[in-house]
């Protein structure tokens, strides 16, 4: 199946684009993927899935939602799907 993965702030600086479009097994999950994209992009290796679980602070959404919300890394895919991944994101220094 053909996923689109689209990847953000650090995420996009490893894999060196925003937007790619990748070939995975049919019947795969969003941890299967995640842990395709830890070993092959290195700035991706352990922050993606820590502990068996979703690395904390990140977002991974299917199709704009929130895996969590749905069977976190046991989220099935489907042939083009989205799946959009954010690093932790830290808040400005405003005074």
């Amino acid at each position: 199946m053909e996923l689109e993965l689209r990847f953000f702030a650090t995420f996009r600086e490893a894999a060196g684009r925003k937007t790619v479009a990748a070939e995975f097994a049919d019947g795969s999950t969003v941890g299967d993927v995640l842990r395709e994209l830890e070993a092959e992009y290195e700035g991706m290796n352990g922050r993606l899935i820590v502990d068996g679980g979703l690395a904390p602070q990140i977002n991974v959404l299917k199709n704009g939602r929130e895996v969590l919300h749905l069977d976190e890394l046991d989220t099935p895919l489907d042939d083009d799907d989205r799946l959009s991944v954010f690093p932790p994101v830290a808040g400005g220094g405003g005074t």
